[in-house]
């Protein structure tokens, strides 16, 4: 328990200073695929939201989810990636080659689908090769692009009005 908070310390020193130097390049490009970072101990309806991005014209193909969990339980039963605290090291690289492979990902846009400000969570926006990154209002200004303020269980709000956005920046 003490280690988890000094190694949680180490992260947030280390996302610290990687948002110093942050620098913020918009694509131009429509969006194609979609990457979905989702804390599920607020928010347990993963399924729902990404079948309210499916109809919106998403393909199922174009959409990759991964799901933290503060508590990883064995034989979990999900069908996307889980990950957890245990999946970083002191120096705030990841250990699991999902969460590595969904960071070095390049996608058109990036749902940072979280309220709550968790470091774990905050370095996979921060270090994602998402070209167009979205979240919540609640979440440090500086990881996302745009910022849609609606509270975290009203999923259809927040993708109705996200698509309404990228119509107007010409995005889809």
């Amino acid at each position: 328990m003490f280690l988890n908070h000094i190694k949680n310390f180490f992260l947030k020193k280390t996302l610290k200073n990687s948002l110093q130097n942050l620098k913020n390049n918009v694509s131009a490009d429509s969006v194609k695929s979609i990457g979905l970072v989702v804390d599920t101990s607020d928010f347990n309806n993963t399924e729902l939201l990404i079948k309210e991005l499916l109809s919106f014209g998403i393909l199922p193909k174009n959409i990759k989810t991964i799901v933290y969990n503060e508590i990883l339980k064995k034989n979990d039963g999900e069908i996307h990636p889980i990950f957890s605290d245990k999946h970083f090291n002191w120096n705030g690289k990841f250990s699991s080659a999902d969460v590595n492979t969904f960071v070095n990902e390049k996608f058109d846009l990036l749902i940072s689908y979280y309220d709550l400000e968790k470091a774990i969570l905050l370095q996979i926006t921060n270090n994602s090769k998402a070209k167009f990154k979205v979240g919540f209002e609640s979440i440090d200004k500086r990881l996302n692009h745009f910022i849609i303020k609606t509270e975290i269980n009203n999923y259809t709000v927040f993708v109705s009005e996200l698509f309404k956005y990228l119509k107007l920046l010409n995005k889809i």
